[in-house]
Order: structure tokens, then C-alpha cells, then sequence
């Protein structure tokens, strides 16, 4: 029997004018001026956006953006800010985000400008990374394979200049501090298989190609200038140390000289801590550290050039959660101490995020109070506040200005009550919990609780606090809440994002989503897909079982030499409870909806507990560890390798092979594959398809194969992803047969 599965063609109108629904990739220009990112309204590609903010040409201390390596089979989001949109109407300079406090903060408006493609040019990769450059133009890498390509886009033009072609099989790049005319503007490092850290200077004049200006032996990552003139580099240098019988691998920060093209070492506080400059400040000579030699990973601080030793404060020791500064407020007077610089501290912990301030001459880490969501990880501080990306579930992505001191200082927000069980209801035995057990609802920010939602689409907005970029619907309407909750796990309490209000359990229809990755997680952030899905009145139920990051070591290694391990048992335990209550109402159970490793998980899980799923959606699966490492490309082989994913988890169950399984789905099925998927190669659903063909299931009827021509691992996101967004509402929305 053959069938031809339905190909979704990549020629849908591309809407230049409609909401950027996904922003990510933020950086800030050395003054403050500008900012650019990669953006997309889902249904034309991603393209660059320069933005022109407020305060141009203050030269406060810029936006302190910490170098990390990240990735997974979820193909997470790049560099700080999540997903986001545009203003909803399209014109430009239109104060798009909550209207309290806009005129509180900021002496200029916040303007994000599309760079356009011309006729026939390609739309940006994910991989493509941005330098926004002080004069509003942007600088882009482009990544194909060992080939970089670096151009130049000015904003309102479809012209681009090249600026050179690199070759390496990595590469970065980092902006510099302050760049004049015809200086450098950025500084490109690149590594190969000899574990050789190249470095380049990078023009943004066209003509003028990269000049090489050192190369050192090992590799490198972060990045801190030490200096405003950009000739002093501090990098994360990766260096072994044989420790008699064998070979340690630890991280020293070295200072790279681009004058003279030497390194030389800067942090070293015992030979087998890993030492990390993290940020620093030029003018006063202030730097925070990130050590594991007070024997933890702790932040700490210093005077570069001082007499005095680091100070590792305990208001910087937290027991739960990943503090990261995000910038330096700039000196109120000239001559300011070290110790009396206020520095942004950003708190992340599970799917939401917080700010605080913290300065060193009081030792106090003090909350700021902004609006539940997340933040982007970078920011930069000048007279006209900070700024920084911020994301939630019913606010695309956009640029928060922050006055620090309103928001501190201001009157304490009213919060909602926080009830225990989502409804009026006596408990209810359904599997092994009842209704109380099943959910306790969360604050929404740990560190100074935000304003509370008291509606869909009306938040009370704090004074000191503004958002501009993200706006409403096209369609008018109002982009959903959500709010976070504990669900029972397998071995204890789980975070989910959900959407559908306080009676989400009784919602007609029910979705359990799971994540990409495996490291990864749901965030208290917009996301277009699940948006859609909450559009049609699914409620939704996004969880963070074990594997997920965010939520310590412990919970992220959980799944190491354990792919549907521990995971599957969560999962397991979370449609019981979930389910049994439904059941147990009248209702049908939950369905399941997962991308990437979230399928393959969905899919498990479908199989090990057929008659608490209703409908089960999946997109870009695979069908066991092994036969992804067969398949799949370098880089993912490396990354299953290194996780241990071709390995059964020892415990009892057998193989995780969705082949060998597949004949236990009982559940209507709906896959979703790319066939130019980079990460998960289109072969494993085709495998699947002609399995469910051989066993006699009916295509059409029992499943759905849906193929998307020229489209890669992120499908939800490139050409056509809202035709997708439909039909995979449209099919969890049906429900489950009679």
C-alpha cells in the first residue's frame, strides 16, 4: 500500500507588515543607542531588526553579555529574549506594549525597524548572529558550514555590504566597546579540531577584509572588555591540567591582548578552580567573578588592580536559582568607588525569571519588582533606564525600559489570592491523587512579585516600568495568560506553564505539551504555537518534567544514559492524575502534543498508557536514541553521545524504540516533519509512517502524516508555520473518537 503524504509547499505570502510573532538574539550597540535582533511573523522567515532607542549617544556602561555554549535537540532559543512581535498594526515608532508608565522612564521612544530582503534573498538562519553597530546598521554572520559570511544591512534598504568570508568550523563574534570612524567594530574568534582559538578584527566598511591579530592553543568562550578602547579582551580559556594519573579539564580567564596578540593569564584563585570574569567596569575598575573555589559556584566581586582579595558575598549565594549580572550602572558622579556601582542582577529559576539590584558597599541583594515573564539575560544602563528584552505568555517579545528606583521605590502591588485547587469542587479519587494533590499555583516572580493579571489582556502595568515592540493581535482580539503551577511527578512536584484560567482541568479539551531538547524548558514567555492552541479554547498544560534546565543540576542530569527514562515516568504520572480526575468528571482525557525530543517522549508515552490520552500530535520526532545517532548529523551525534541517549535506562521497561512500541497506539496520531530537518532527520517519521501503513493502520483515519517541503527543524517557526498552528489546533481540538 502507498500513499502520498500531504507536502506543505513553501510559498505562502510573506506578510513584511504583520507582528514579528518570535524575537531572539538580542544585542545592544556600545552606546546604548541602538539594538537588533533576528525576528519573524512565522509565516515569511526570520529577518534582522535594528532598533533605534531613547538616549542615543549616552555613554553609559553598555550591555554586559556573558559568551556560553548551549544547544540541544530542541533547537532552543539563541542569545537573550525569547519569542516577541512587533507593534500590531505595523507602524513604526507606535508604543506597542502595557500603557501605565510610558511616559515614566526613557527620554525617547523605542523604535524597532525591519531590515527588508530583497527580491529572491534568502530569509536569515537561526545560526545567523548580529552586532548592532552605533550608527543603527547591523552587522551579520552568517553560518554555512565552515563558511562565514560577514555583511553589513542598513535599515530601510535592501542593500547589503560584504565585509568579508571566513573560513573556520566555529566562529563568534563580539562588539567592540566603543568603535570610531573606520575603526574595527567587532572582534571574530574562531576555533578548529586543533583546538586552536583564532582572532579577527572585523570593519564594517565593505572593501576592507578581517584582519587576522592573534591565535593561541586551546579554546575560548565569554568575553569582557577590560578596557573602553577595545584592546583588552578577558575570554574563557579551557585549558587542562594533568592531575597525576589523569587529565582534568578547567576554565581560567586570560586577557588577550589585540595590540600585540598575546594572552596572558588574569584569574587563577586555586590550580583546579574554574575562574570566570563574568563582568566588569572600566572607569572604576569593578569585576564580577563566577567561581567554583570557595567550594561552590559562586558570584563574587573585586577592584581590577586592587590590593584587596575577591569577596564572595552570602546575598549572592542563593540555594535555588542562576544569578547572572546583566549591567553596570553607570558612575553617578565622576570618581565613584568601585563598591558604590549599583550592578542588574537577573534571577532565573524554572520557567520565569526576576531582577534585582545589588551594589557591593551594602552587601544587600534588593528586589526590583517587574511584571512576571522573562527577561533576556542582557542589558545596558544609561540615563534613560535599563533596558532590557522581555517576554510573556500574553506579551511578544520587545524592549523593556526599566526605572530601576520607581519600580523599588513604588507602592507594593496588590496580589491575587493564591488558591489551592483550581476548582469549587470536594476532591476526587482519579488515579492515585485526588483533585487537592494534583495542583498548587505558584507566585508569579520569586524575587518582587510583579503586577498580577487580573483579566485576559488587561495587567495592571507599575510606574517605572515600559514595554515597547510587543503588541496585541492583528486580529484585535487579546493574546492569552498564563500562570505557573506544581503538578505531581513521578518522584515529586513539576512545574508546568499553563493557559486556560483556573478551570483549565475541566476545559473541553485538554493538552499536555512537552519540550524539545531534552535541555530545555517551557518558559513564562510568548510562544505563537501554544498561543494558537489557547486561541481555540485547548486549555494547555506545557510541563517541565525531569531533564528539564532550570531547576538545578540534579533535575537537568536526570536523563543522562536515561532518554525516556525518568522523563517518561513524570510524563506517566501526570497523565494518571490528570486524566483520572477528567475521567472522573465525565471528561475525555488529556492529549499530548511534543517537538523534537518532546515527540519522541509523547509518542512513549502514548504507547505505555493508550487510555489516558485522547489525541496525540507530534512534530519532528525521533524513534529512539539509536536510531538518531544513526541518522543524524555530527553535532547531534556528539550531543546523543555525550548524554547517553543510545542507551535503554536500566530500569526494567525494555527498549525505548517507538518502532517496537508503535503497535500499542491506540490514540489518533498527527505527524509533522520538515524534510530539510537539519537536527532530526526526516527519515525517522517517514519510518514511522510506512510501520503504521504495515501494521494496517489507515491513513486518514488513525493518523495523519503531514510533510513540510523545504523546511527545517523548526518548522513552528519558518514558512507556512501558521497553516501548521491551525492544523494542529484543529486536530487537538477534535478530540477523541467516539
Amino acid at each position: 500500500m502507498t500513499a502520498t503524504p500531504l507536502t506543505l509547499v513553501g510559498a505562502f505570502p510573506h506578510t513584511r507588515g504583520a507582528p514579528a510573532l518570535r524575537r531572539v538574539g538580542f544585542t545592544f550597540s556600545a552606546d546604548g543607542g541602538y539594538a537588533a535582533c533576528l525576528a519573524t511573523s512565522g509565516d515569511g522567515g526570520w529577518y534582522p531588526e535594528s532598533w533605534r532607542l531613547g538616549g542615543k549617544g549616552d555613554q553609559g556602561v553598555g550591555g554586559l553579555i556573558v559568551g556560553g555554549l548551549g544547544g540541544g535537540l530542541g533547537g532552543g532559543l539563541a542569545g537573550g529574549g525569547g519569542v516577541g512581535a512587533e507593534t500590531g498594526d505595523g507602524r513604526e515608532g507606535r508604543d506597542g506594549g502595557d500603557g501605565g508608565g510610558a511616559g515614566d522612564v526613557g527620554d525617547g521612544g523605542v523604535i524597532p525597524v525591519p531590515l527588508p530582503l530583497g527580491a529572491g534573498a534568502r530569509s536569515e538562519s537561526l545560526r545567523s548572529q548580529l552586532v548592532s553597530l552605533p550608527d543603527g546598521r547591523v552587522l551579520i554572520c552568517r553560518h554555512q558550514g565552515e563558511r562565514h559570511e560577514l555583511v553589513v544591512r542598513t535599515p530601510a534598504s535592501v542593500r547589503e555590504s560584504s565585509v568579508g568570508t571566513l573560513r573556520t568550523p566555529g566562529l563568534r563574534l563580539m562588539a567592540m566597546p566603543a568603535p570610531g570612524p573606520g575603526a574595527p567594530v567587532a572582534v571574530a574568534l574562531g576555533t578548529d579540531s586543533r583546538s586552536v582559538t583564532s582572532v579577527w578584527l572585523v570593519s564594517a566598511d565593505g572593501g576592507v577584509q578581517p584582519q587576522q591579530v592573534a591565535e593561541f592553543a586551546g579554546l575560548s568562550g565569554g568575553g569582557v572588555w577590560l578596557d573602553r578602547g577595545g584592546r583588552l579582551l578577558a575570554l574563557d580559556h579551557v585549558a587542562e591540567r594533568d592531575r597525576k594519573a589523569g587529565r582534568r579539564v578547567v576554565v581560567k580567564t586570560v586577557v588577550l591582548d589585540l595590540a600585540t596578540g598575546t594572552v596572558n593569564p588574569l584569574l587563577e584563585l586555586t590550580p583546579e578552580s574554574n575562574d570566570r570574569l563574568v563582568a566588569a567596569d572600566p572607569a572604576s575598575g569593578l569585576i564580577l567573578v563566577r567561581s567554583d573555589a570557595p567550594g561552590e559556584d559562586r558570584l563574587g566581586w573585586g577592584v581590577l588592580g586592587g590590593g584587596e582579595p575577591l569577596h564572595f558575598p552570602d546575598c549572592l549565594q542563593r540555594t535555588r536559582g542562576f544569578l547572572r549580572p546583566v549591567a553596570i550602572e553607570p558612575a553617578p558622579a565622576p570618581g565613584t568607588a568601585a563598591g558604590d556601582l549599583r550592578v542588574a542582577v537577573q534571577g532565573d529559576w524554572g520557567a520565569g525569571s526576576s531582577l534585582a539590584l545589588w551594589q557591593p558597599s551594602s552587601g544587600q541583594l534588593e528586589p526590583v519588582p517587574v511584571p512576571p515573564g522573562r527577561l533576556g539575560g542582557l542589558g545596558h544602563w544609561s540615563a534613560a533606564g535599563l533596558r532590557m528584552p522581555y517576554s510573556a505568555p500574553d506579551h511578544p517579545a520587545g524592549i523593556a525600559t526599566i526605572d530601576v528606583d520607581l519600580l523599588r521605590d513604588g507602592p507594593p502591588e496588590a496580589q491575587e489570592p493564591t488558591p489551592t485547587m483550581p476548582l469549587r469542587l470536594a476532591p476526587l479519587q482519579g488515579g492515585a491523587a485526588g483533585m487537592g494533590s494534583v495542583l498548587r499555583i505558584l507566585p508569579p516572580n520569586r524575587i518582587g512579585s510583579g503586577a498580577a493579571e487580573r483579566r485576559p489582556g488587561l495587567r495592571a502595568v507599575p510606574s517605572g516600568w515600559r514595554l515597547d515592540g510587543s503588541a496585541g493581535p492583528s486580529d484585535g482580539g487579546v493574546w492569552h495568560g498564563a500562570r505557573t503551577v506544581e503538578l505531581p511527578g513521578a518522584e515529586g512536584q513539576l512545574e508546568a506553564v499553563v493557559y486556560g484560567g483556573d478551570a483549565w482541568l475541566t476545559a473541553q479539551h485538554l493538552v499536555v505539551a512537552l519540550h524539545g531538547g531534552p535541555a530545555d524548558a517551557w518558559r513564562l514567555e510568548f510562544d505563537p504555537t501554544l498561543q494558537r492552541m489557547a486561541a481555540e479554547g485547548l486549555a494547555v498544560v506545557a510541563v517541565n518534567q525531569r531533564g528539564s534546565t532550570g531547576y538545578g543540576v540534579e533535575h537537568a542530569q536526570a536523563l543522562q544514559n536515561a532518554w525516556g527514562g525518568p522523563d517518561l515516568d513524570d510524563v506517566l504520572a501526570l497523565l494518571a492524575a490528570v486524566s483520572g480526575q477528567r475521567t472522573a468528571l465525565g471528561l475525555e482525557p488529556a492529549s499530548l502534543f511534543g517537538v523534537s525530543y518532546g515527540a519522541f517522549l509523547a509518542l512513549l508515552a502514548a504507547c505505555s498508557t493508550p487510555e489516558q490520552v485522547a489525541r496525540c500530535a507530534v512534530v519532528a520526532p525521533f524513534l529512539s536514541g539509536a536510531r538518531l545517532l544513526a541518522e543524524a548529523g555530527p553535532a547531534v551525534q556528539a550531543l546523543t553521545h555525550r548524554l547517553g541517549g543510545a542507551r535503554d535506562p536500566a530500569d526494567g521497561r525494555g527498549a525505548r524504540d517507538v518502532l517496537r512500541l508503535c503497535h500499542r497506539l491506540a490514540a489518533p496520531l498527527l505527524i509533522v516533519h520538515g524534510d530539510q530537518d537539519e537536527v532530526v532527520p526526516v527519515g525517522q517519521s517517514r519510518t514511522l509512517r510506512q510501520e503504521l501503513l504495515r501494521m494496517g493502520r489507515s491513513e486518514g483515519t488513525d493518523f495523519r502524516y503531514v510533510e513540510a517541503a523545504g523546511a527545517g527543524h523548526e518548522v513552528l517557526a519558518e514558512d507556512g508555520a501558521p497553516v501548521l498552528h491551525e492544523l494542529l489546533a484543529g486536530f487537538l481540538r477534535t478530540g477523541r473518537p467516539a
